[in-house]
């Protein structure tokens, strides 16, 4: 995990929200410039971020979507979140995180593993 995701999440739900929030909202830009850019370890964070609400809403389908781009990049520890994720989420649900993913790397002129 990246130090400055680990940062936030530590810190966040202290009387530092207001910077934190800050903080988080630069690290979330930050991450979806390094995700366009093709980062499997951006993927991961994005569905951290989005699994856990830290700086935004919680989100099964995103953090699920992420989690599977990290995995079509070959991240192996995203296999396991996007497992465990799955099990909070309904068959609809995790279909549309899918179709989100494929859409997102249509869009994108990447290559992936798969």
């Amino acid at each position: 995990m990246d130090k400055n995701l680990d940062f936030n999440l530590t810190n966040f739900g202290t009387e530092e929200d207001c910077t934190d929030v800050t903080v988080q909202d630069s690290y979330i830009e930050e991450r979806l410039k390094a995700a366009q850019s093709g980062d499997p370890e951006a993927y991961y964070d994005l569905g951290l971020v989005y699994s856990t609400g830290r700086g935004v809403e919680i989100d099964l389908v995103e953090a699920h979507k992420w989690f599977n781009l990290a995995v079509m990049n070959g991240m192996k520890k995203a296999q396991i979140d996007r497992s465990e994720l799955a099990h909070d989420m309904s068959p609809l649900e995790i279909a549309e995180a899918q179709r989100q993913a494929r859409a997102w790397m249509d869009k994108s002129d990447l290559k992936f593993k798969h």
